[in-house]
């Protein structure tokens, strides 16, 4: 398989919640993106701003009474998995493509041992006898560093640290060996060592195997450690998409570069005194409430009554894409380096 093989194409997504009043809005707002073997791509942006909702659409996990799809194409090699039938995509998700969710102790079922959860994904697509696929367990825990895969094959969830937990939620994830893995905040609520550990595992894995990633996190220095391409996303809509170097070193979207600023670095002091935090003020407006234009303008330094007259097409501009009627003017970014947590 070719590195540079696209594996995972998205066009024009768009993904609608039904409101209270009964009336549909976008919380997935027409994004495209693409994913390569052997390539991670981040998606970065605050809570609310859609990041989640696109992995949710993207493997059809959202509950059908609320949500719909309301148009474009989630292409795996070329395949549609919109067009496909709750069976066929059954068939798919946790094969061809698998997802790590945020918090491991929601993910397990603490009724259950944690190598009968990693079997029950081997058994569903790949049927065997049950002396085989509990080999084919032991050997997934040993692969993604479990200690003694023998004797926690038969503990429960509450039993593993909260690092092993998250790795046996990979092992479920990877018991296929798909194509594409979503990792959706795979290092929350564990501690720096154990982040950096998960994500060098994941980064050795999709190495290993092949895979296209898509990350999906807060943390800018794990983008800048872990990312080869990384996309913005604000209000369900992709604003920025560069890659990672572009990103860090020359952001064009305001919000983008908002985002680098808010993040602490080591120089950020005064005559000797931490100087206080960069904000972007204002929150993320919700998905239901959405006027026309930028949904950024109200909390952009840039933004003017033109920014709110239209919504900015995403377009070309130097290597990146960018949705921005302003992106040509830039303001200075903070000097100083944007730092990934590193491995003990």
């Amino acid at each position: 398989m070719s590195r540079s093989e696209t594996i995972l194409q998205v066009r024009g997504l768009r993904t609608e919640f039904l409101s209270r009043s009964g009336r549909w809005f976008p919380v997935v707002n027409e994004v495209d993106l693409h994913v390569s073997a052997g390539e991670t791509l981040a998606v970065v942006g605050e809570s609310g701003c859609g990041k989640s909702m696109l992995a949710y659409s993207i493997m059809r996990l959202l509950p059908k009474r609320i949500a719909r799809n309301a148009g474009g194409q989630v292409l795996l090699r070329d395949r549609d998995l919109l067009a496909l039938d709750e069976p066929q995509m059954r068939a798919v998700r946790g094969k061809d493509i698998s997802m790590v969710f945020q918090e491991p102790m929601t993910s397990l079922n603490p009724l259950m041992t944690v190598g009968r959860q990693i079997m029950e994904s081997v058994i569903e697509h790949e049927p065997g006898s049950a002396g085989s696929a509990h080999q084919r367990v032991v050997d997934l825990m040993n692969l993604v560093g479990i200690p003694e895969p023998e004797v926690r094959f038969h503990q429960y969830p509450h039993h593993l640290s909260g690092g092993m937990r998250q790795r046996i939620v990979i092992a479920i994830a990877l018991a296929c060996r798909p194509q594409v893995l979503i990792a959706d905040e795979p290092t929350t609520a564990l501690d720096v060592t154990i982040q950096a550990q998960v994500l060098e595992l994941i980064d050795r894995l999709k190495r290993e195997l092949g895979m296209g990633v898509i990350l999906i996190t807060h943390d800018l220095g794990v983008v800048a450690e872990w990312s080869q391409r990384v996309m913005v996303m604000y209000a369900g809509r992709k604003v920025e998409e560069a890659d990672a170097e572009t990103f860090f070193t020359a952001p064009t979207h305001p919000y983008s570069r908002a985002l680098l600023a808010s993040v602490p670095r080591p120089d950020m002091s005064v005559d000797g005194d931490f100087a206080p935090l960069n904000e972007i003020h204002g929150t993320v407006p919700p998905l239901d409430r959405l006027g026309g234009g930028c949904a950024f303008a109200e909390r952009c330094s840039r933004g003017d009554v033109s920014c709110t007259a239209s919504t900015p097409p995403l377009q070309p501009l130097d290597s990146c894409l960018v949705a921005c009627f302003k992106a040509g003017a830039v303001d200075p970014l903070p000097t100083g380096t944007v730092h990934a947590p590193a491995i003990a």
